[in-house]
């Protein structure tokens, strides 16, 4: 039988309710020391536990991996207690939320870091500009990671998957797309390294592999989940030959035996990013045999037809969610979607994140 939206699905150790899941969107509200606006993402968070999943935000997993102003981390004892308020509301309301771990590398201004470099695979500069506490400021050159420094690296995933499993989440996911630090890795015009974590795609891929095990080994395959984005140039990072690349990427996460996948698959159209690279779902659909989450402009009818083909298994919505709290019974009924105000993405309020209206309910 066809699966549909509405259906529930098993992720690991999480027993969604429906299919409709909420991805990751960075939207600040937290203080300077990236210490989480409690209050304000309870009821954020909460207002959104119709979803199947809630993946929450982007957080940092310590201050060298990140350089977002006003982004949470999950490092220190401060910022664990300041998210078991967020968890419990969403667990009050009936909804489930995990974390998702980010390490920028390359993408992490100075500014953030005391004037020092900030790391990637690789001495490269990302394209463009930084946002910073004094506005945008130009990306600066990164310096490779020593091969003695990867296992302090993947202990700082490690540290933050068991800081959000205190702070009461239900499993994390390990960012690996975008352009991020792994996906610096992963990506050949990104890594010019002659080490064991460069040159071929099992080199290439060995960061992603022992990140995932380790936080696997730490916390349990059954709460731990990868993102990755194969298709396409993403923040500068891209790769001349993706099939291959993600394809043995998937199968190594298949071997480990996490919950589920979710790729960022970046369309031929679209308000951020286009591309003309095809999609790499199909292949990875062929070696990755748990859940396949896909995300990225997806409206009701693409979901329903990757949902119908079998190529997807869910689907995660971002932008939608940001003013549709709602969004699973929008979808449900047909209902017309909420336009965001773009300019209170970031904002430190409560003004355009959780002031959106639920649709109005009559009695039957």
């Amino acid at each position: 039988m066809t699966a549909t939206l509405f259906d529930p699905i098993q992720l690991g150790a999480i027993s969604a309710k429906n299919r409709v899941i909420m991805s990751p969107l960075t939207r600040g509200r937290s203080t300077t020391g990236h210490v989480p606006m409690s209050d304000l993402k309870a009821e954020y968070y909460s207002q959104r536990a119709s979803a199947g999943l809630i993946i929450a935000e982007a957080t940092g997993i310590s201050q060298e991996g990140l350089g977002w102003p006003s982004a949470p981390g999950v490092w220190n004892d401060t910022q664990v207690a300041a998210w078991q308020p967020v968890t419990e509301a969403v667990h009050e309301a009936g909804g489930q939320i995990i974390l998702q771990l980010w390490h920028m590398g390359r993408l992490v201004h100075p500014d953030f870091l005391g004037g020092a470099q900030p790391v990637s695979a690789s001495a490269t500069t990302a394209p463009g500009d930084a946002h910073t506490a004094e506005g945008k400021k130009p990306y600066t050159e990164a310096r490779a990671l020593e091969t003695s420094e990867i296992p302090r690296i993947i202990e700082d995933y490690v540290n933050a998957a068991k800081n959000a499993i205190a702070a009461g989440f239900d499993g994390i996911q390990i960012h690996a797309a975008n352009g991020y630090l792994i996906d610096q890795f992963l990506r050949d015009n990104a890594n010019f390294r002659t080490d064991q974590y460069g040159g071929s795609i099992e080199n290439r891929i060995r960061l992603l592999r022992e990140v995932t095990q380790a936080v696997v080994n730490a916390i349990g395959a059954d709460r731990t989940s990868v993102r990755l984005s194969p298709n396409g140039e993403t923040q500068g990072v891209d790769d001349s030959n993706p099939i291959p690349l993600f394809t043995a990427a998937a199968a190594a996460l298949q071997n480990i035996g996490i919950a589920f996948l979710e790729l960022r698959e970046v369309k031929s159209y679209g308000n951020f990013g286009r591309t003309d690279v095809p999609r790499v779902s199909p292949q990875i659909r062929e070696v990755f045999k748990g859940p396949l989450v896909l995300n990225q402009e997806y409206t009701k009818e693409l979901a329903d037809a990757d949902l119908t083909s079998g190529l997807a298994d869910a689907i995660s919505f971002g932008r939608p969610y940001i003013s549709n709290p709602d969004l699973v019974e929008r979808l449900r009924v047909g209902a017309e979607l909420t336009p965001d105000n773009y300019k209170t993405w970031y904002t430190p309020s409560a003004e355009g994140y959780t002031d959106y209206p639920f649709l109005e309910r009559t009695d039957a």
